[in-house]
């Protein structure tokens, strides 16, 4: 999303739709975050409690609306969305990020969570991108395979305890964690599977800056950001503990993954 969050210049505003703390740190732009209820703990901007199918802000008020993880929890999706479409200016922009339902990672994410408040299961890209499209007007410019790092079973989500059946999977142990994401990654590239695969991120209107579109695979276990092999390399964050396995030290928040190798090279 930082094609558009972080190049929308000062002046201009940002709607960040269903985002709990926040999705995304501020840049120039002024951030307006809204969801049901504000978290004790938020980024900075300003919060506004609102139902994301009666937003309640003026025509055309937003040059972007950044929906991060937020189209599968809308009980009402059509009026969300056509809420969407009324408050972006029509020389505005869209980004939606989303789980795919047929996908390993939301089937645990619902099968740890008992459903975790996913009532729109998307299973088409092309088909949510047709939706969105005839819903705000905005047309598609881009889609991004997002790769799942498996963060929402780290034992600090839960209280106060996380539950039994995480044993099975580690117990929301890092470790664990990023050897799992690390095996299905690589089981992807022996049977071209997408047992890696997290969902999608679609761009829509007018992006102020071109759309990364190639498929980053090492996100980060603990704060889920992807970073390419090349810049992880380059920055020096790469090490090789083991015979076979290399590591990384994720840009953002320094925690311990282990890499995998980016396709196409």
């Amino acid at each position: 999303m930082q094609e558009i969050v972080g190049c929308l210049p000062a002046g201009t505003r940002i709607l960040d739709l269903a985002c709990e703390r926040g999705s995304f740190s501020a840049g120039a732009a002024l951030t307006v975050r809204t969801d049901h209820e504000p978290p004790a703990d938020r980024l900075s901007g300003e919060y506004v409690e609102a139902d994301a199918s009666s937003l309640p802000f003026r025509d055309e008020r937003f040059h972007a609306v950044i929906c991060n993880h937020g189209l599968e929890h809308f009980d009402n999706l059509a009026d969300a969305l056509s809420e969407i479409g009324r408050v972006v200016r029509r020389d505005g922009c869209l980004y939606v990020a989303v789980p795919d339902a047929s996908t390993l990672s939301d089937r645990l994410y619902r099968w740890v969570f008992h459903g975790g408040g996913h009532v729109n299961p998307f299973r088409s890209a092309p088909e949510l991108a047709r939706i969105i499209s005839q819903s705000t007007g905005f047309p598609l410019v881009a889609t991004v395979v997002l790769h799942s790092s498996l963060l929402f079973l780290q034992r600090s989500r839960f209280h106060p305890r996380p539950p039994r059946r995480l044993w099975v999977i580690g117990n929301g142990n890092s470790r664990c964690i990023a050897l799992l994401t690390w095996f299905l990654r690589v089981f992807d590239d022996v049977f071209s599977t997408r047992a890696s695969v997290y969902g999608w991120a679609l761009y829509f209107g007018q992006v102020p800056s071109p759309v990364q579109t190639r498929e980053w695979r090492n996100v980060c276990v603990r704060c889920g950001s992807a970073s390419s092999e090349a810049r992880l390399v380059a920055e020096g964050r790469v090490r090789r503990p083991l015979l076979l396995w290399r590591s990384y030290r994720c840009l953002q928040c320094g925690e311990w993954n282990l890499l995998t190798p980016d396709r196409g090279k």
